[in-house]
């Protein structure tokens, strides 16, 4: 999980949007409670990073990562960008081939 999660900080930190879809299964959901919307399918994935990420100018920074089971952990970041300085918790689950499946976002 350590090693998804840093793919996943070094590709949206880059706004390499394609390097960042590739981590994420066909059918994978962001479901982001603070914009208080989900994100369907590789479609929808595209759409959060360019709004979110690409379109705030915003970069993470690892603040800790909870190890829940082999397809579960929460991650806790430090994002800043356009919109200032927020802490963020991502509840990752991955699928068995190591993609992400699902993402639950929220701020602190």
């Amino acid at each position: 999980m350590q090693k998804l999660v840093g793919s996943f900080i070094a590709t949206t930190n880059a706004f390499d949007v394609e390097g960042a879809l590739s981590l994420f299964a066909a059918d994978a959901v962001i479901n982001d409670i603070s914009v208080g919307d989900a994100f369907v399918g590789r479609d929808g994935v595209r759409l959060y990073f360019e709004r979110f990420f690409v379109g705030y100018n915003t970069a993470s920074r690892l603040l800790s990562i909870e190890t829940l089971d082999d397809f579960n952990a929460n991650v806790r970041l430090d994002f800043t960008g356009d919109f200032g300085h927020e802490i963020g918790i991502l509840k990752f689950a991955t699928s068995l081939e190591g993609l992400i499946k699902r993402i639950d976002a929220n701020l602190e």
